[in-house]
């Protein structure tokens, strides 16, 4: 099932002016607006959000804008950096998906079919991408749906500022949206208002031949496209300095053994590229063009640079069940779109030490079929506080050399919050006899403690004078837990006094 994000950029010409102009960059409260010419009249072609709240929109008089909001900036638009801008955009956005396209004049189109489980999920994607953007001064909206027209039109008209279209539920939730969200030039739409139509449903509802007459075949042809009966292809967004080999088939191929082999041969022939320049692969995308215009990807990512053929093609070739050849594939690239300096390792023969096992080999094959966020290591953070003392890193991530305090015993399962329990005990310093725990009633066998841990004053007030006692208990089972008490047993600004359970060892 094919899976199309749209990603749109209600306020594109503004933001990037801001973005350029860096710090001497008005404020977001100040209202901007993009100018520019159609035939003799100068016009607004662009807002910000404060403009348009002060009643500014697209296609009204400069002169009138100007007189309507005092202290309103003007500035010329400028269509050829916009669109150099947002084609620089789409080769960033390559790091979701290998197919990514500038789609003009203000958003980027992204085929993220097989590639949303690397990004935690469809939801976690296009939050992922908003808040970036977010983060650089854009504001975007993101939309998901099965095609490219219905993905452009609920990233417009329904995204908030995301929007997931169930699987084959696009030509329902079509049918609600105005004739404006089928990407028509606006005579047709206008057209299409004269003539009584408000919503795609009634278009979609109306003798197709008697439109056709009127306003050519354009109309029917985006119709289908935002339904989903007739495809869309586009072209990828390729930077020239990535290194790319292709190969053309006389006939096309659709065999899965045939298409293993020809990616070996495209892997070969890559590998002898990248040794040339000094590379290793990061990030390959294997692309097959299909006979009907639709173009089938696997991408494949790995923790270091790596130009092993074998390596490589076994990581590839794992993925190519996930390809549909539909009736024939007709061309395959295959680039290598993230690629850094590879450093060779010397091997040096010891009788005495052994050699240092690698091990990114299986990094690569579970990253691969699991996601990269998915797959992590915990690294030490220098904090007593538990749940700050531990963060989660890359797994090839190097060792910075910090260590967990050695004097206590920490459980080698640590609950994500503590959880609150019952219990019986001698304040101050004394352990529980029994505690309830998930409501099991366990008797304490044994106890170590406490361990006094205090709170960081710098993280916040309220932790000027917390503490916790930690306990460490076994139960008559033999069952060991990490217990603690809020507050020192005397002092209630210390702390709650409850208790709660925070790991439990093996």
């Amino acid at each position: 099932m094919t899976r199309v994000v749209s990603l749109y950029f209600p306020a594109w010409p503004t933001d990037r002016l801001r973005r350029a102009m860096g710090k001497s960059a008005p404020s977001v409260e100040t209202p901007i607006v993009m100018l520019g010419r159609q035939g003799n009249r100068r016009l607004v072609l662009a807002a910000d959000a404060a403009a348009r709240a002060a009643g500014m929109r697209v296609g009204m008089p400069a002169s009138k804008a100007q007189v309507l909001v005092p202290g309103l900036l003007s500035f010329d638009l400028d269509p050829a950096g916009d669109a150099a801008a947002l084609e620089r955009m789409a080769l960033w956005s390559l790091r979701y998906a290998p197919i990514v396209a500038a789609d003009r004049p203000d958003g980027l189109i992204i085929d993220t079919t097989g590639a949303d489980h690397l990004h935690g999920g469809e939801d976690a994607m296009l939050e992922g991408l908003v808040s970036r953007m977010a983060a650089s001064g854009i504001a975007a909206h993101a939309a998901v749906a099965d095609s490219w027209g219905a993905a452009h039109a609920f990233a417009r008209f329904l995204a908030r500022p995301t929007f997931i279209a169930p699987a084959r539920q696009d030509a329902a939730i079509m049918c609600d949206l105005p004739i404006g969200a089928l990407r028509l030039p606006s005579e047709i739409v206008e057209g299409l208002h004269t003539l009584g139509f408000e919503r795609v449903g009634e278009v979609e509802a109306a003798p197709r031949a008697s439109l056709t007459l009127r306003f050519g075949p354009e109309l029917g042809r985006r119709l289908d496209q935002a339904m989903g009966r007739r495809a869309e292809p586009f072209e990828p967004a390729r930077s020239p300095e990535v290194i790319e080999v292709r190969r053309a088939f006389g006939e096309p191929i659709s065999a899965a053994e045939t298409i293993a082999r020809y990616t070996g041969k495209l892997v070969t022939a890559l590998c002898e590229a990248l040794e040339a320049g000094g590379l290793g692969a990061r990030r390959l995308d294997l692309l097959l063009h299909r006979v009907d215009n639709r173009i089938e990807a696997i991408r494949v990512g790995t923790a270091v640079p790596v130009r092993d053929i074998k390596r490589l093609t076994r990581l590839l070739t794992d993925r190519i069940e996930t390809v549909d050849p539909g009736f024939g594939i007709e061309v395959m690239t295959l680039t290598a779109t993230l690629a850094e300096p590879f450093a060779s390792r010397q091997i040096i023969s010891s009788l005495v030490d052994e050699p240092e096992p690698d091990i990114t080999d299986l990094i690569d094959t579970l990253a691969n079929r699991i996601g990269e966020q998915r797959l992590y290591r915990f690294s030490p953070v220098e904090s007593d506080v538990p749940e700050r003392s531990v963060r989660r890193v890359a797994a090839t991530a190097p060792d910075d050399g910090t260590s967990w305090p050695g004097e206590w015993p920490r459980p080698p399962r640590l609950l994500p919050h503590p959880e609150p329990i019952e219990t019986m005990a001698l304040l101050p310093d004394h352990p529980p006899v029994w505690f309830s725990w998930r409501g099991i009633r366990r008797r304490v066998a044994r106890a170590d403690g406490p361990e006094r841990v205090f709170g960081e004053w710098w993280q916040r007030d309220a932790e000027l004078i917390a503490v916790r006692d930690y306990f460490q208990v076994e139960d008559e089972s033999g069952d060991r837990f990490w217990i603690y008490r809020a507050g020192d047993g005397e002092d209630p600004g210390t702390g709650s006094h409850k208790w709660f359970l925070h790991g439990v060892f093996a």
